[in-house]
């Protein structure tokens, strides 16, 4: 018999703004616990010296974490030249210090030549696993890793003051990017080095930061009392499921459809467009006469029919949240 899980099933996404110091896992179980939720789980974790939108994910919700994790991510950060540390940022070790000579011109120059699709080595001081460890552990033991370089692109490099040996920069990013890493290679393009001194997260996906909310804000809605404890209040910040997979095409399915799907059957409905293989879709279906958010399918097409897998990231609805965007 299995065990009856602890918690809530309670389902959803909230916008962590993180504080500086910690780390994403500490507040992660933290907000777990002021809702009293069965699951968590967040989308990307923050390095100490970093704050800004942590998204997590609760329940069913974590499930779709990895779309998260594979989005886009923005970032408003502040960069010192003139030195470089063992971690690219103010909680390193100063490694070396060079005189900082280059004019603003110049630094525009080496941060805009970063704008593009590149190759990225990341950190030793990052959590990128190496055989089940992160790389960091190896990296406070003096151990160092080879690591492959990955493809990454800068989307957009915005540079926002110069007041040398400091500058502030807004980067767009795709996944995998490390600012960290990008600081020290326009340092070491530039000749002098370079490290992070703050590093802002200001945007994953399209998920607005007015919604972010401080760890103190969620714990000022529910009582230290677990017994007593009520969750309306908190229970509003959540953002519903599909907002996770929001740039994902879209399928209709009726309710006969719904119903093999509930079932684990494949399914066809309406698009806008003709079905993609291998695209995934969020899916709609019909369930208590209303329209709800039923999971991610995979498009499956052959010679007799274009349906989608309802195998690949399936969820029921448990518990409804209503976002209201205005």
């Amino acid at each position: 018999m299995a065990r009856k899980r602890k918690g809530r099933a309670v389902n959803g996404i909230v916008l962590l703004d993180k504080p500086l110091g910690g780390s994403s896992n500490q507040l992660l179980q933290k907000v777990r616990w002021l809702f009293q939720a069965q699951k968590a789980g967040h989308t990307g974790a923050l390095d100490p010296l970093a704050t800004g939108m942590l998204p997590i994910c609760l329940g069913e919700a974590t499930k779709f974490s990895q779309f998260l994790l594979d989005a886009d991510k923005e970032y408003e950060v502040t960069a010192k030249l003139g030195i470089r540390t063992t971690t690219s940022d103010a909680d390193g070790e100063i490694v070396e210090e060079r005189p900082v000579t280059v004019s603003e011109a110049e630094v525009r120059a080496a941060c805009e030549s970063f704008i593009g699709s590149s190759k990225q080595i990341p950190s030793m001081f990052s959590a990128l696993k190496y055989q089940g460890k992160p790389l960091y552990t190896y990296a406070r033991q003096g151990i160092e890793v080879l690591r492959e370089a990955r493809d990454i692109t800068i989307f957009a490099l915005i540079i926002n003051r110069i007041a040398l040996p400091e500058v502030d920069m807004t980067v767009h990013c795709s996944k995998g990017t490390y600012i960290r890493s990008l600081v020290d290679d326009i340092g070491q393009q530039l000749g002098c080095g370079a490290y992070v001194t703050r590093l802002h997260r200001t945007k994953v996906a399209d998920y607005p930061n007015d919604k972010m909310v401080p760890i103190e804000v969620m714990a000022a809605m529910v009582s230290e009392d677990i017994a007593t404890r009520e969750f309306t209040q908190i229970d509003e910040l959540l953002l519903p499921m599909d907002t996770a997979v929001k740039s994902l095409p879209t399928l209709y399915i009726d309710e006969e459809q719904t119903h093999r799907l509930q079932h684990g059957q494949s399914v066809s409905g309406q698009t806008e467009s003709p079905l993609v293989a291998g695209q995934y879709y969020r899916i709609y279906g019909i369930l208590h006469a209303e329209e709800a958010f039923m999971g991610v399918g995979e498009a499956v097409l052959n010679p007799k029919d274009q349906k989608v897998e309802s195998d690949t990231l399936f969820v029921s609805p448990r518990r409804s949240v209503v976002y209201d965007e205005a």
